[in-house]
């Protein structure tokens, strides 16, 4: 496999949260990725910082975690404290984008942006040179098992040509709808890191899929 795999845990068992967070850790993912909500941005609320906490103390993964929340520049430093490795935030909800990224890289992690399905990666062109990767939504943020947006895979063309033409090693990441089959289309498109939910969570062997996707996308 050319490209990292994330888990989202948003598309795990609530109620088994400890034996969902050790299956990935047992397993060949990456990175675990966690969707955070606030019902104002997006309309769904989903962790909170005493939930995080505590799969922050059990995983053994890298966190990934994805800010779909108003005004994120109010909690970098908490997310640093609970040890996340990556912090993407929407372009949509930062008036102040830049300020945003250039705190989230002084508290020590990798930065990313998020776009959503009508968000053009031309915007980027003023700002992409100071992120470590870019999240492509391949879906509408909120809710997981949504159908993925085929129009996403020529938003990872042009990104990785914006990319290139820079000469930047900024990395693309990509969330939503994504199996085998669209994972492959979005490798090809030029993304290194996948994000996928229900493909693995809902799968009868979780783990046999993280592999099965590792091997063959």
């Amino acid at each position: 496999m050319s490209c990292m795999l994330a888990p989202s845990l948003l598309s795990a068992d609530f109620l088994h949260l400890a034996s969902e967070i050790e299956m990935i850790n047992q397993s060949e993912a990456d990175w675990l990725h966690l969707d955070v909500m606030d019902g104002v941005f997006v309309p769904n609320i989903s962790l909170g910082f005493p939930v995080m906490q505590h799969l922050a103390e059990f995983s053994v993964k890298p966190l990934d975690a994805h800010l779909m929340i108003v005004e994120p520049h109010k909690f970098i430093t908490r997310f640093r404290d609970l040890g996340v490795s990556t912090l993407s935030v929407h372009y949509e909800a930062c008036p102040h984008l830049h300020g945003t990224i250039m705190k989230i890289k002084e508290a020590g992690m990798q930065a990313g942006i998020v776009l959503n399905p009508h968000t053009p990666v031309e915007l980027l062109t003023d700002i992409i040179e100071e992120v470590d990767f870019v999240l492509i939504m391949s879906v509408n943020p909120g809710f997981g098992g949504q159908q993925f947006i085929p129009h996403s895979i020529e938003k990872v063309r042009r990104l990785k040509e914006l990319i290139v033409s820079r000469g930047l090693k900024t990395k693309i990441e990509v969330d939503g709808g994504i199996d085998i089959e669209s994972g492959k289309w979005m490798v090809e498109a030029g993304a290194d890191i996948l994000v996928a939910g229900n493909s693995i969570f809902k799968a009868e062997n979780p783990i046999e899929m993280i592999k099965q996707m590792k091997q063959e996308i």
